[in-house]
């Protein structure tokens, strides 16, 4: 059974900086692309970044430069560094993972999530 526990997050001011970890688990083959994505009130949930199975990152554009997606394939883990973090950046953050080599950041790719997390920043 695939599991996906989250932990990190909070809240912090705008300029602050916040890790985000998500441990995978259930997974068989040794693929695995992992995504990080967030949702605000009353918004839809976005993807904000990605690090496909060959270890090849992307981000979305409001984040680059200040986030930084890691996986630790040995632990099936990963990580989303947030720097510079601005009050947009406020919402829940969700995990997701797929067992493929590549997968796009948009949410309807992904069957696995995390339990979710509130990352706040106040301005």
């Amino acid at each position: 059974q695939v599991e996906l526990v989250q932990s990190g997050g909070g809240s912090v001011q705008a300029g602050g900086s916040l890790r985000l970890s998500c441990s995978a688990s259930g997974f068989t083959g040794r693929k695995l692309s992992m995504g990080w994505f967030r949702q605000a009130p009353g918004k839809e949930r976005e993807g904000v970044a990605l690090i496909h199975s060959t270890g090849e990152t992307t981000y979305v554009d409001s984040v680059k430069g200040r986030f930084t997606i890691s996986k630790d394939n040995a632990e099936s883990t990963s990580y989303l560094q947030m720097d510079s973090l601005k009050p947009e950046d406020t919402g829940m953050y969700f995990c997701a993972a797929q067992g493929t080599l590549y997968c796009p950041l948009h949410p309807v790719a992904y069957n696995n999530w995390g339990q979710g997390t509130q990352v706040t920043v106040s301005s």
